[in-house]
């Protein structure tokens, strides 16, 4: 069986807890891997590691840390196929949509190439009589990332390469149910020359999330799952004086006008919602629809949903793979066989899905359920799979309140020719990421990833702008040179003055 180590101070390091954790293939149910998980021992020893790592990266220059990263980028992209492979052996989703998540992760390396535009200060001068002012961003110091299951090589990325390319060394908590991704993300980032201890891999459960939530020597966290344990992340590592940006769970919704492309919206909702097998936190899970249309744009949605390909991730064949785990899987069961007793329409029930010669695997097929109330299960919930509510509204101001009324701002989007009331949607809706005739509205790189209200907890959005920001800190400096002619001034015990 194979067995999954620890990565610190660039090295392989073999647990020493005894604890050891099952990484399953979900599609045929074997326990394939165990994967090493860590004691607070260990994590103290990972987070020494890296501290003393930071003593000179932190200092390092701007030129040697993007010659790393260009490096890096490279790297990646020559082994992207060998990282989608590992994605698809322990999460299950198909090689297509794992390369796509490389590719994703691949937008923020490129950002952290040019962190040199993204780390220049400003400076103000005669802001008095020979005094300038300058603002300039520093490095943290040693900081923490606790990433997910359902992206286990973008979610890392979209963390570690901006926090070491802004001078911070870096310990990655990775999901324990699929390990393999980090660890080979960190064996390259050595391959391209990021010194020892700037990037560290440290697999565990509970008790390493703990131990780094609490750690002295961590300076921030960044964290993306669901809401209730976004939640303790930043109450935990706040209360520590931490710096915290956790992103917590959605359920996003997608609000079809009657003027749109049916067609091109039923296209876009099967996607959004059935794409991973939904098991993405910007998946669209709740579609409004407004006005008569309903019943088509049910029908449009159904046809399309029969026809999706279900079968082993590492069959070029198939649209769609297993869930992560049985007890997910039967979870996400359980919000299907439940919706009619709660008022649902069930169009589609996956329940009962099956794929021949891997019967043992988490298989799951997809659900449809129409005409669906707010205070129903399915609806409340983040469901996490391939599971799509349908509700209606008889007005556009209607559908709009009904998703401000959710818990979650994390992604919406609208469909619709009529450029006023996307305008108009896209300032009244509360979320953090909209799209117009877009059903995943995940910004690129230099832009920034995150909700509001339940969906974010902490003031940063991960990655662009907002993720630079959150890996390190301003100062400013003001200046005074007097003149070499000039005798000194003498003692002023009053206020300073800019005039």
């Amino acid at each position: 069986m194979k067995t999954v180590n620890h990565w610190i101070g660039g090295k392989t390091v073999e647990g020493a807890s005894g604890n050891w954790g099952p990484v399953t293939d979900p599609a045929t149910g074997a326990v394939t891997t165990q994967v090493a998980l860590a004691s607070a021992e260990e994590v103290d020893s990972a987070v020494a590691v890296a501290k003393a790592a930071y003593a000179t990266w932190g200092t390092s220059s701007l030129a040697q840390r993007t010659g790393i990263l260009f490096r890096y980028r490279a790297l990646l992209d020559a082994r992207r196929d060998d990282i989608a492979a590992l994605i698809t052996a322990e999460h299950g989703k198909v090689h297509s949509d794992a390369l796509g998540e490389v590719a994703r992760g691949l937008e923020i390396v490129e950002l952290a190439c040019g962190i040199t535009t993204q780390l220049k200060g400003e400076l103000s001068t005669q802001v008095s009589s020979r005094v300038d002012v300058s603002s300039i961003r520093q490095p943290l110091g040693v900081v923490a990332g606790i990433t997910p299951f359902n992206f286990p090589a973008m979610v890392p990325m979209w963390m570690f390469p901006l926090a070491v390319a802004c001078g911070n060394t870096f310990v990655l908590k990775p999901s324990e149910k699929d390990p393999s991704a980090a660890n080979l993300l960190a064996e390259l980032a050595a391959e391209a020359g990021l010194p020892d201890g700037v990037l560290n891999v440290v697999h565990g459960d509970k008790a390493a999330v703990d131990a780094l939530l609490a750690h002295p020597d961590v300076a921030a966290v960044s964290f993306v799952g669901s809401t209730p344990i976004a939640r303790h992340i930043h109450t935990t590592a706040s209360a520590h004086g931490k710096r915290v940006q956790a992103l917590g769970g959605a359920k996003n919704h997608m609000l079809v006008l009657p003027d749109a492309d049916l067609d091109a919206a039923a296209d876009a909702a099967v996607s959004a919602a059935y794409g991973s097998a939904g098991e993405r936190c910007m998946a669209i899970s709740a579609v409004v629809a407004v006005g008569a249309i309903g019943d088509e744009l049910v029908a449009k949605i159904r046809e399309r949903a029969e026809k999706i390909k279900i079968g082993p991730g590492n069959d070029p064949a198939s649209e769609m793979g297993p869930l992560i785990t049985k007890a997910h899987r039967d979870k996400v069961a359980g919000y299907v066989t439940g919706a009619a007793a709660q008022g649902a329409d069930v169009v589609l029930d996956g329940t009962g899905h099956t794929v021949e010669g891997f019967e043992d695997g988490h298989w799951i097929g997809l659900s449809l359920l129409d005409k669906v109330s707010t205070d129903s299960d399915a609806y409340r919930d983040e469901i996490f799979g391939p599971v799509l509510v349908v509700l209606r509204t008889e007005t556009y101001e209607e559908g709009v309140d009904l998703i401000n009324a959710s818990p979650f701002g994390n992604g919406t989007a609208i469909f619709t020719r009529d450029g006023g009331a996307a305008r108009r949607f896209q300032l009244e809706i509360e979320a953090g990421m909209v799209g117009v005739n877009v059903p995943i509205p995940v910004p690129v790189g230099y832009h920034s990833f995150g909700g509001w209200k339940d969906s974010l907890f902490g003031d940063h959005h991960i990655y662009g702008n907002d993720g630079v920001h959150f890996y390190t800190r301003g100062k400013v400096v003001t200046t005074r040179w007097p003149d070499p002619s000039e005798a000194p001034a003498g003692v002023d015990l009053g206020f300073p003055r800019n005039h």
